[in-house]
């Protein structure tokens, strides 16, 4: 005899997001998420690492926190304090610093001090896709402010703050990746910045920093950080580790004025993030972090060659993109007849894994053509077929590339 199963879904609350699917495994050519180089994964220094501190420090695991208070492991907030001065032009102390599980958790601790259904937020057009889904979620709505090849345009941001003010709206926060921007790879430059800044005191609107891409540049330079320029405390700074050493570590951190990071820690239950991770990441980083990060990004860009190179032999003039200044991706545009939702359906079945453009940004039919491509991750064997059978399944669902086109390409080449 068999009993019938137990049916939870009348228990289950209004809102909830749509379930998950089961996990199938990547697909044999996956240019989605934000994965990184798995040959750029530093893995004899972190052995090395976990060795040496669990040896010396591994009784401080039988203490919540290792010992070091809510904020996270004192020898980890201690390296980037010195980080965030050299690299971002940031001066703080240890005690300003906050360790998160992963940028996404600062993400949240953010959005619940701040936010309440049927609040305003000012964000870049597109953006990240985890920050438009969290404030969807939040029921807080999102004005997208428009990019050009330098990142938010001001004169947007000014003309729509102007707007809201005419209507008694003041948005909780402006929210920006000012350095190597998640999806288009600009960098903000300094000037912008401070006009920001200007218009964040003119308007009493705080800035949310998420600067989780900005050790990924190419020439190792980059702008200070917009919390480094400010000089009243109306910037919230977050960083990761993810995509400088390896995303599975799931540590990143908050840099934030002690009136918010109260709030947070106040917000934060889960007793601490991951404790073995921040040891060996302190461990690690500390001697190893300057001369580790030349190396990926060495072969970081390699890999935004090929895949530029095989764009242009498999599509042609068809698939048109900047070329990035840093990071990982790849923002491509097709021509308008293709919808790159349907594309990546189509595209999955052949084993290729694609982000769709309107994921990534708060204006869905201007994305609707546009494509996110992660190069960090795939194989340059792989860059070059899945490009390849992309370019085909493409042709076959929206005649794009046309096949002499694509033959021209190739012929210059």
């Amino acid at each position: 005899m068999t009993s019938a199963q137990f049916d939870y879904a009348p228990l289950l609350p209004a809102g909830l997001p749509a379930p998950a699917a089961r996990w199938t495994g990547l697909a044999k050519y996956s240019f989605v998420g934000g994965n990184n180089d798995p040959d750029g994964v530093p893995v004899e220094g972190l052995i090395e690492a976990v060795n040496a501190v669990l040896r010396r420090e591994g009784k401080s695991l039988a203490t919540y926190g290792l010992a070091s208070g809510p904020q996270g492991y004192r020898a980890l907030r201690e390296f980037l304090v010195r980080k965030l001065k050299r690299d971002a032009g940031i001066v703080c102390t240890a005690d300003d610093l906050l360790i998160v599980s992963g940028s996404l958790q600062a993400l949240d601790l953010v959005n619940n001090t701040l936010l309440a259904r049927g609040d305003t937020v000012l964000i870049e057009k597109e953006t990240y896709q985890g920050a438009i889904n969290r404030l969807t979620r939040l029921g807080v709505k999102a004005i997208g402010i428009p990019l050009d090849d330098q990142g938010m345009r001001m004169d947007a941001l000014a003309n729509t703050l102007a707007d809201l003010k005419s209507k008694g709206i003041t948005p909780k926060y402006i929210y920006t990746i000012p350095t190597v921007q998640n999806p288009t790879a600009t960098i903000m430059p300094e000037e912008r910045r401070a006009e920001m800044l200007r218009l964040s005191q003119q308007y009493g609107v705080p800035i949310f920093e998420d600067d989780c891409y900005a050790d990924l540049t190419w020439d190792g330079k980059r702008p200070p950080a917009i919390y480094a320029m400010s000089k009243s405390n109306n910037v919230i700074h977050v960083g990761s580790f993810s995509k400088s050493i390896a995303p599975a570590l799931r540590i990143g951190f908050i840099v934030a004025p002690w009136e918010m990071m109260s709030r947070m820690l106040a917000l934060k239950t889960d007793a601490g993030s991951g404790a073995l991770e921040q040891m060996v990441l302190a461990e690690y980083c500390a001697p190893h972090f300057e001369n580790h990060v030349p190396k990926l990004t060495r072969g970081l860009r390699a890999k935004l060659d090929t895949l530029m190179d095989a764009l242009g032999e498999q599509f042609g003039t068809a698939a048109e993109f900047e070329e990035p200044k840093g990071g990982i991706f790849l923002w491509v545009k097709l021509p308008d007849n293709v919808d790159t939702l349907k594309l990546y359906q189509a595209a999955l079945a052949a084993g290729v894994a694609i982000n769709p453009g309107p994921e990534w940004s708060v204006d869905k039919p201007y994305a609707g053509c546009r494509l996110r491509l992660c190069f960090a991750s795939p194989s340059h064997e792989e860059i070059r077929e899945g490009v390849a059978v992309l370019a085909d399944v493409c042709r076959k669902e929206f005649g794009v590339p046309a096949r002499s086109a694509n033959v021209e390409k190739r012929a210059q080449v």
